[in-house]
Parts: structure tokens; sequence; C-alpha cells
């Protein structure tokens, strides 16, 4: 297995990301009232932009099974207030050591063959080697269900033998209905 980072998609490449992309997060939002699938207007501007690094996981035939997102250039995310992590980690933030993990998507071979793990450690190590901290952001469903907090919990444990989670913030969407009004 092979990850190459890249700062921008083009041509054959942005279609096979696009496609790798939309089957990991289709059905997502379906169970996640946020929605978790860009437009493909959206995710063009994203593997356009370049303060945005694309790391792509490779098969050993060479074959695209995981593609991820991950900038320090935390303006260049839509829907993150930097100012949220300037507030909190205000050293952090001015040396640009705040790692913003927009989203990882694996083929259902990339499964098989670990490609999430590879891309997650791929990521982990870009932002250790400047002291940095790493952020992401879960549905409820993913980490309900998936228990995706934990797992990258245990994986980033396994890599530097030392990590600490901290949930940062939490949005909850509400409802309120009217039967005995109708």
């Amino acid at each position: 297995m092979v990850i190459k980072v890249v700062d921008r998609l083009d041509g054959a490449l942005a279609e096979t990301s696009w496609d790798l992309y939309y089957d990991t997060f289709k059905d997502v939002n379906a169970l996640a009232v946020q929605r978790h699938l860009m437009y493909r207007s959206e995710f063009d501007e994203v593997i356009a932009d370049e303060r945005i690094e694309k790391y792509l996981c490779y098969s050993d035939a060479g074959e695209l099974c995981g593609f991820s997102t991950y900038t320090n250039q935390l303006e260049s995310m839509p829907l993150i207030a930097p100012e949220y992590f300037a507030r909190r980690w205000p050293d952090h933030y001015r040396e640009h050591r705040i790692w913003y993990c927009g989203f990882v998507a694996v083929t259902a071979n990339g499964r098989a063959n670990h490609s999430f793990q590879e891309l997650v450690e791929a990521m982990y190590l870009r932002a250790a080697t400047q002291n940095g901290i790493i952020s992401l952001d879960f549905c409820t469903f993913n980490d309900k269900k998936r228990h995706m907090s934990r797992v990258i919990q245990l994986m980033l444990h396994r890599l530097s033998g030392d990590v600490k989670a901290e949930l940062m913030d939490q949005q909850s969407f509400w409802m309120y209905q009217f039967p005995s009004a109708a």
C-alpha cells in the first residue's frame, strides 16, 4: 500500500476521488441531520484548494482505495470556526499546529486492506512531527454505532503510546411536535 499526499486533484483522479467519496458518504445523509456529503461543487472547491492536503491511499495493484483531506489552515474548512481554536489553543493556532481532518473515505476493498488505518497513521505523523493536535467530527450515528471516536483514540494510542481525547463541542438538533393540536 502507498500513501501519496497532494495539494490538488484534477482530471480523471478528481472523478475517481469523487466516486469514492460519494459512495462512502451518500448513505450517511439519511442518518444524520447535518449533511455529510458535500455537493459536487463544494467537493471540487476542496480538491482544488491547495491549503487542504489530499491523502490518497493506493492498493498494491495501484487502485485508489482510500482518500482523506487534512489541513492546518483552518479557515479553508467550511462549517468550522477558526476563532474557537484560536481561543482554546492560541499558541497552536498561531503556529498552525492544529490539524483538521475533513473526512476519511475508503472503499470496501480499502476497509479489507487497512486503508483507513494507513490514512490515519499518515495524518497522525504529519501533526505529531509538529507537536500538533488533530481535530475532526463524527455524527451521532458514526460515533454511537461505529464507535469512531473510540476507534480513532485506540489507533492514535497505538501510534503514539499516549493520547488524550477530548470532546470539544457537541451540537444537538431538536424537533418539536404538536400531536394534540391537529
